[in-house]
């Protein structure tokens, strides 16, 4: 046992090496992607953030309406906006919408191509297989260090962790999706002459689509999960009053902070399901 022990082998050290290597070599690389992201995500918010929270919290019902039909579905997103605006953490919960927003969608851009590969690929879903099991069970505060490290101080490092840690969920389902496509389906696209690229737009991912959502859904409450972790590296939202609430052992602060965060993860969770029938009838 002493022999195993003393012979331990450097990970710790190649990693460390690795994210030297990195920093020395492509520093201007990690600069220019730092930037482009943080005036992207700073521009989206300044623009939301021009809107009065009663014409937003308007166009919010209006979509919810328009995807859902569902009057209860209005009303509950109207209470949980003034709910927010109200406890003042409106400024906080658009940074937050727009920082989870973007990882959603940066997710969806590269997860959902690959998702597609891995199904028609089993040894690439194979091989990337223990790379999102990796991704999904390392501890979240362990992304923090090289990010923060590549990308510096900032909203950036916390939509990189964001991204990593939410990632696998579009690939997942999105490869479960398309690899339940009834055979049959595909068989009749194939008889009516469908080329590959017609039978993936016109068959495979309308069939997905429910799987394809849900992973997206999940994708979203997961970039949730890490509002509070990205506020330690500098990303603002609502994770700043958490952490400052769990520093100062301010019990109402955390509270309604904590509240925010999980009226925001229902609202978006309900607008991004797929509607149901009785929704559209009613």
């Amino acid at each position: 046992m002493n022999w195993i022990t003393d012979h331990k082998i450097p990970l710790g050290q190649w990693m460390e090496a690795f994210v030297d290597w990195l920093v020395g070599n492509a520093a201007g690389f990690f600069d220019a992607i730092a930037i482009s992201l943080e005036w992207l995500i700073l521009g989206t918010t300044d623009i939301l953030q021009l809107f009065p929270p009663v014409a937003f919290i308007a166009a919010v019902g209006a979509i919810a309406w328009w995807i859902h039909r569902s009057w209860g579905l209005v009303i509950f997103s109207v209470l949980s906006l003034l709910i927010i605006a109200n406890l003042g953490y409106w400024v906080e919960m658009i940074e937050t919408l727009v920082l989870v927003l973007m990882a959603t969608f940066l997710c969806i851009v590269f997860g959902i191509p690959i998702g597609i590969m891995a199904a028609h690929h089993p040894k690439f879903h194979a091989a990337i297989r223990p790379i999102m099991d990796l991704m999904q069970t390392i501890p979240t505060f362990v992304y923090l260090i090289p990010t923060l490290i590549l990308f510096g101080l900032g909203v950036v490092p916390g939509l990189i962790s964001t991204i990593i840690f939410a990632i696998a969920a579009p690939i997942r389902l999105t490869a479960l999706g398309i690899s339940n496509v009834p055979e049959e389906l595909i068989e009749a696209g194939k008889a009516f002459g469908a080329t590959n690229t017609k039978l993936l737009l016109k068959v495979e991912l309308p069939a997905a689509m429910p799987s394809i959502m849900a992973g997206v859904t999940q994708c979203i409450m997961l970039s949730l999960s890490m509002v509070v972790i990205s506020a330690l590296v500098g990303a603002d939202g609502l994770g700043k009053p958490v952490v400052r609430a769990l520093n100062t052992v301010n019990i109402s602060q955390g509270f309604e902070a904590g509240l925010a965060i999980v009226l925001v993860a229902i609202l978006l969770d309900r607008l991004c399901k797929q509607p149901t029938r009785l929704e559209g009838q009613s």
